[in-house]
């Protein structure tokens, strides 16, 4: 510790260097220790211990030379399960990924890792090569998991554009609370046939599409064309309450705009279906008096508004479904974890890095709050999807 103090950083660096080295040794001796037994009471007389042999290992996300001891059966070598893992690529492979996922240029990946004498060096292009390894494997997890094991209580369905393309993306949440990324599809744009061929892919999977699934969007017209043309009068869809507030305001004056999105959030606050609408319908009238474009934009998305209050979701639940924040979010990680990616080399790299990031951002997914009023929300869907059913039948 003092030649440390005395030498400075580099010092340090190889200080840290030969602790790493000899804690990974270790290991192999315990384990070796485990399957022989100590010298002095073997465990087994026909199980021996031999030499040591010059090896490599991975630690600290570097590799490394080390001397790793043997052990021999009547069948020969036997080999440790220590050694084995330490030497697993895949696992320094994550290790990569997961610092680019926290915004490390791979290009600067060198002034991040442990360097010092007796140790390989790791180049740019090596750490690359590892990146499009771990990426491709997270692709097909990502493509190829199913989903017959996920049951949507509702599904958010948003576009992020990356390197030119449209990515629809599709968030669920589950009957307990959950949240799991279900899908994206790529195009040139945002489009009800991207929309169908997501809905088609998450089929493919497993995925359960009943008619009682609240489905939450932006407003855009391609998803919502999309998603009539697939379950048709008893599609239950709710519209972003922040996008419609932008919407609106884009037609007001700016002296107008705070007091627009004030009354439309203290509407959509009510408890009750009835008060909320009443709310509305002042809101559509003092819009009429200023901007008749921004009353026509309320009036439109009325009922996909009012839809969690008619299905009586109390207000704890409402605000976890009134917005596509929670979709938001996960666009706000993937752009973050995506920074230092200047350029995207054709369609697989994109689909790549975007499967990779979802999967990041499901390990900091969380229950909705409210997940306990999920239950009595779906059999008021049951419900008034009945009603609608005898109202056909009558007619």
């Amino acid at each position: 510790m003092f030649e440390v103090m005395l030498r400075g950083k580099g010092a340090l660096d190889s200080f840290i260097q030969d602790l790493g080295r000899m804690f990974a040794e270790t290991i192999m001796y315990i384990d070796r220790e485990n399957i022989a037994g100590p010298d002095y009471r073997p465990f087994n007389s026909r199980v021996r211990k031999w030499a040591t042999q010059r090896g490599s290992v991975y630690v600290g996300d570097q590799k490394m030379l080390v001397e790793h001891p043997r052990v021999r059966g009547q069948r020969g070598e036997i080999p440790l399960k220590s050694y084995k893992r330490l030497k697993q690529r895949g696992e320094f492979s994550e290790a990569i990924l997961a610092k680019a996922l926290r915004g490390l240029s791979a290009n600067k990946y060198r002034e991040t890792v442990i360097e010092a004498a007796k140790a390989f060096g790791v180049s740019a292009s090596s750490v690359s090569r590892h990146l499009v390894e771990i990426t491709a494997k997270k692709l097909r997890e990502f493509k190829e998991r199913n989903l017959s094991d996920f049951k949507p209580f509702a599904i958010f369905v948003d576009t992020i554009h990356r390197g030119g393309e449209a990515f629809m993306v599709a968030l669920g949440m589950d009957v307990l609370g959950k949240k799991r990324v279900l899908g994206f599809w790529q195009g040139a744009t945002e489009n009800h046939v991207l929309c169908a061929e997501l809905i088609s892919d998450m089929e493919r999977r497993g995925l359960v599409l009943a008619k009682r699934i609240i489905w939450i969007t932006d407003g855009g017209k391609g998803i919502i064309k999309a998603l009539r043309d697939r379950f048709g009068k008893k599609l239950i869809h709710s519209r972003c309450m922040i996008h419609k507030s932008r919407n609106i305001q884009r037609h007001l004056a700016k002296r107008y705009r705070k007091e627009a999105h004030h009354r439309l959030i203290t509407a959509l606050k009510q408890n009750h279906y009835d008060d909320a609408r009443e709310m509305l319908e002042g809101l559509e009238k003092w819009l009429r008096g200023i901007n008749e474009s921004a009353a026509d934009s309320l009036r439109e998305a009325f009922d996909e508004l009012l839809t969690l209050h008619r299905l009586e979701a109390p207000l704890l639940l409402r605000k976890s479904l009134w917005t596509t924040n929670p979709i938001e979010s996960m666009f706000s990680t993937v752009r973050d974890c995506e920074r230092n990616v200047k350029r995207y080399r054709g369609s697989r790299m994109a689909q790549r890095w975007l499967a990779s990031v979802l999967l990041h951002c499901e390990g900091g997914f969380r229950k909705i709050k409210g997940y306990q009023h999920i239950a009595d929300v779906i059999k008021n869907i049951e419900i008034e999807q009945n009603k609608m059913d005898e109202m056909k039948e009558v007619a």
